[in-house]
């Protein structure tokens, strides 16, 4: 939780602690979130992290970024 607030992944990597499906993420910016309740402990010694994404949406997000960010060195470089 305390990842997802940080700056590195802020817009990235979200946190759910609601009991959601699926469609609930669908147009949702994140590349993924976490979905706590899901989360656990197996075994003593494995976690199992679920994650829900909306894959085109979120990658279209990341890939907007990109070209931004691209674009604004390229200016500074000039």
């Amino acid at each position: 939780k305390k990842a997802a607030q940080s700056n590195f992944y802020q817009g990235i990597l979200g946190v759910s602690e609601e009991p959601l499906v699926s469609r609930d993420f669908i147009g949702n910016s994140y590349s993924g979130i976490v979905d706590l309740p899901l989360t656990k402990v197996v075994g003593g010694n494995l976690i199992k992290v679920m994650v829900w994404y909306d894959n085109e949406w979120g990658y279209s997000n990341r890939l907007v970024e990109l070209v931004a960010d691209v674009a604004y060195y390229l200016k500074k470089s000039e």
